[in-house]
């Protein structure tokens, strides 16, 4: 069916607003959505073509970056400066910032307008700003009072930052957040009040808190090369005690919750000479439950004790965090002294165990623009799933309603029996219930509206925010998954994973004849980009898996003939159940990486002992 509405932003095709065709995807644009060109060799155009803006992105992303930057190999010390400073840093930086940018674009040309047209803010969140979009990944740094919090801020500053405060007892009252200053600006502190009000920095909801917090909080705004690519988050040191917790004039677990919601990395810091953990340190830490996989620990001031007590303390830490934080996976734990003095000469001989783990510690700092971009793609896959089912849950309560008189009580017995309209909804448009919101939130949404005066349901809107859920997003996350390698982060384990797995699609002879001894040829870091992309298409089922409507219009974004797609799918689908689990459908993308990558003949008529994962031979 031809398009009459930009498959960007869905503006209407007229005379003045032309229609163009995307020769990447085939989909049809407004110009503003497609002013870019390149060459599609996979579709046999060697010349530039016309393009949409999230195909120019996926595809043009390495000689952008390249261009700009030469090849590095990392860091070759832990400096600071040095970690945050290097080209593959400044390549992630970029890639992330394009990312947001076309995030946005989808975003505000194709689910904004479902939110806004069915009050979706009112019900749930707010709408999302510019802010939201631009602002860097950010540290959540918790902890009890003087355990270093502050002082490990300055040492990745490399310098004092407006608004610290440094001492023996209890110092910082507030929440800081320190951020990169804007160009030309002077170092300084926004206060909290002014803060809530800028659409351009992503603090506007905590406004909900009230004049209590925002008195209560503060934005550093300094130079320094770290800030360029993430922000740190101060909190008040935590101390025993009821009356600290009633006299704050706000919920501290709560605004600690809507940070570490939006954190892409909390370090809870501990002190090595004193491991208490209060009843509300413990309270913030159950807080912090649903983002255990954010968590990391720092034992700080490490050498303050010889190597023989940092063991105890090591143990007697990891004792008292199994008993608040019951994760079945075991906590990364960074041990060091981070602050500005020389270490001390009783840690003395724990040296390069410090200098190590500052290392890694730094090493998983600087891949936080990565995380942060498939972080902010998963929670708009959410938002638009929970605004695609608001819609329909909303027009099928309207159609409920009678049309000339008793809406209030129709409306409230409806609220009462949600669960089974829920049902209903989930049946007649085969929606997952694991998508719909909490009966409770809806219910209290819904008191200060009336369902009759909703419009009708927009089949035009609801088109829009599927194309973003199953084409667009996908595009992106593989462009984000194709950047991550590029950066060079996971070139090294490839390199050894292909070295120890040999050809995949070589010769099964020369492969070792026992086939549990086939190294996969899906490398690690390739499992993990794959995943990303398999979670945001909406598995369904126990295990999760995807059937072929999913997957159907991102494997049609590689430009490989259907025949070739159907022989790429036959291979993949191992169990032959017409569906794709994570390992099959990471089989499958590496078939299509290397069909792109070495022409359709090098795809194999049957699949390699290498390329079938170890758990289904």
């Amino acid at each position: 069916m031809d398009q009459t509405h930009c498959a960007g932003c869905s503006a209407l095709f007229t005379f003045t607003k032309s229609k163009h065709t995307c020769r990447a995807c085939g989909d049809s644009f407004c110009h503003s959505c497609s002013s870019g060109k390149r060459p599609v060799p996979e579709k046999g155009h060697r010349d530039p073509v016309r393009v949409c803006d999230v195909c120019l992105y996926a595809v043009d992303r390495r000689s952008k970056l390249l261009g700009n930057f030469s090849p590095a190999n990392g860091p070759s010390n832990v400096s600071v400066a040095t970690s945050f400073t290097d080209p593959s840093v400044l390549q992630q930086r970029e890639a992330h910032a394009d990312a947001m940018n076309t995030l946005k674009r989808i975003y505000k040309a194709k689910v904004r307008p479902l939110e806004q047209a069915y009050k979706f803010s009112e019900f749930y969140a707010s709408e999302l700003t510019d802010g939201d979009f631009d602002a860097r990944p950010f540290v959540l740094l918790v902890g009890g009072y003087s355990v270093g919090k502050t002082s490990f801020i300055r040492y990745m500053l490399q310098r004092d930052f407006p608004g610290s405060r440094i001492g023996p007892e209890p110092t910082t009252d507030r929440f800081l957040a320190v951020m990169a200053g804007r160009p030309g600006q002077a170092d300084g502190v926004i206060p909290g009040n002014a803060a809530a009000v800028d659409v351009d920095r992503p603090f506007t909801s905590l406004s909900r808190f009230g004049i209590s917090f925002l008195s209560r909080f503060e934005v550093a705004e300094l130079a320094a090369p770290i800030l360029d690519n993430i922000s740190f988050v101060d909190t008040p040191g935590i101390l025993s005690g009821e009356k600290q917790r009633v006299e704050r004039g706000y919920s501290f677990e709560h605004v600690v919750e809507w940070f570490a919601e939006r954190a892409d990395r909390i370090l809870l810091l501990f002190d090595g000479n004193k491991l208490d953990i209060s009843d509300e340190l413990k309270r913030v830490i159950e807080c912090l439950k649903a983002h255990d996989d954010k968590i990391r620990i720092v034992l700080n001031k490490a050498d303050m004790v010889d190597p023989q007590q940092l063991m105890r303390v090591y143990g007697a830490l990891m004792w008292s965090l199994g008993k608040v934080i019951r994760s079945p996976e075991v906590l990364r734990v960074y041990i060091g002294s981070f602050w500005d003095k020389p270490v001390n000469p009783l840690g003395a001989a724990n040296d390069e165990l410090f200098k190590n783990e500052e290392a890694d510690l730094l090493n998983d700092l600087r891949n936080l623009p990565q995380h942060s971009a498939v972080r902010k793609i998963n929670e708009l896959v959410k938002r638009a799933r929970l605004a695609r089912v608001h819609a329909l849950l909303v027009n099928h309560l309207r159609a409920s309603m009678p049309y000339l008189w008793g809406h209030k009580k129709k409306q409230e017995r409806l609220a009462l029996r949600l669960k089974d309209e829920y049902v209903k909804v989930q049946k007649a448009h085969g929606l997952a219930l694991g998508d719909f919101p909490s009966a409770e939130k809806f219910r209290s949404g819904l008191e200060a509206f009336d369902l009759s005066e909703f419009p009708n349901l927009s089949k035009r809107l609801l088109d829009v925010t599927e194309g973003a859920l199953s084409r667009d997003i996908p595009k992106l996350m593989l462009a984000i998954g194709i950047t991550a390698e590029e950066t060079g982060r996971a070139a090294q384990a490839d390199k050894d994973d292909e070295r120890d797995g040999g050809n995949p699609f070589g010769d099964p002879q020369q492969n070792p004849s026992n086939d549990s001894d086939v190294k996969w040829a899906v490398t690690t870091a390739a499992k993990a980009k794959w995943d990303r992309v398999f979670q945001s298409l909406g598995p369904t089922g126990v295990p999760p898996a995807l059937p072929g409507s999913a997957v159907r219009n991102l494997m049609l974004e590689s430009g490989l003939p259907p025949t070739t797609l159907k022989k790429v799918w036959d291979l993949a689908d191992i169990d032959m159940d017409g569906l794709l689990d994570a390992e099959e459908f990471a089989v499958a993308m590496t078939l299509i990486k290397k069909g792109r990558a070495e022409g359709i003949s090098a795809v194999p008529e049957t699949l390699p002992v290498s390329l079938i994962p170890p758990g289904k031979r």
